[in-house]
């Protein structure tokens, strides 16, 4: 399954002259900005991609397949991104990224 994330291109220039060796994506979805920004950025070691839904990970999975043991999939909420960290021990990361839709904004 193919994922488009929206406002790709911006979100992507956020990070564009950065050096990353970790990342932390809170709402990795369906994998499409983490394919982009793993393309993007060939030196992140480790891709840390949170999703509450287990159905958004699994496809994640099928569609980050290509990086191989760089991406961790992480069951939980992104309100937990202490204690996700914490647990393995991860006192810092190169960049963060979450996506929050209000629906009451609209």
């Amino acid at each position: 399954m193919k994922h488009i994330p929206v406002m790709l291109q911006e979100s992507l220039e956020i990070f564009s002259e950065m050096k990353l060796s970790s990342f932390f994506d809170g709402t990795l979805g369906a994998g499409g900005f983490a394919k982009a920004l793993l393309k993007a950025h060939p030196e992140i070691e480790t891709y840390y991609g949170c999703d509450q839904d287990k159905n958004a990970l699994e496809l994640a999975k099928g569609n980050l397949q290509e990086f191989g043991g760089k991406v961790e999939f992480i069951h939980s909420n992104f309100s937990f991104v202490k204690e996700v960290l914490e647990k393995r021990g991860i006192k810092q990361v190169d960049g963060f990224f979450l996506i929050w839709e209000c629906h009451q904004c609209s």
